[in-house]
């Protein structure tokens, strides 16, 4: 990781305390700073005062679901290049069409390794890093 990628949040959003709580050991232990959701009215709320570098988003949530959430950070001109990462039980073919649709960068199926959800959470920052230096960019609020 990089002193750069050391500074990154990640806003993990997912119903599960449990999953919440694994996801955030993984990703502090990878040198990440974490926000965490219970679902994507509870992360659409923490958007407005935080800035992150990447969304974790489960799929199925209670109130609004992973892919209701993906849409609306799309629909929101300061967040909308923000990446997206879909972690969900969900490895049907269906749900990764409707996830790619919504705008989800891409996909990992749970159970997730800890190193290898840390390095391409890394991949993920980096690439939209070096994109970013050659279009123009817009900031999430507090950026």
């Amino acid at each position: 990781m990089t002193s750069s990628e050391q500074s990154c949040a990640v806003l993990v959003v997912d119903d599960s305390p449990t999953m919440r709580g694994m996801i955030r050991r993984a990703l502090l232990a990878g040198g990440y700073r974490v926000v965490s959701a219970t679902d994507g009215i509870d992360a659409l709320r923490q958007l407005q005062d935080t800035t992150v570098h990447l969304i974790l988003t489960d799929i199925n949530m209670p109130r609004m679901d992973g892919l209701a959430l993906i849409r609306a950070v799309r629909q929101h001109g300061g967040l909308a290049r923000t990446p997206i990462l879909a972690l969900t039980t969900e490895g049907e073919t269906d749900m990764k069409a409707a996830g790619k649709a919504a705008g989800a960068t891409g996909w990992i199926v749970k159970p997730f390794d800890p190193a290898q959800l840390c390095e391409t959470i890394g991949m993920v920052i980096r690439r939209t890093a070096s994109r970013a230096q050659t279009l123009p960019t817009s900031h999430g609020h507090g950026a």
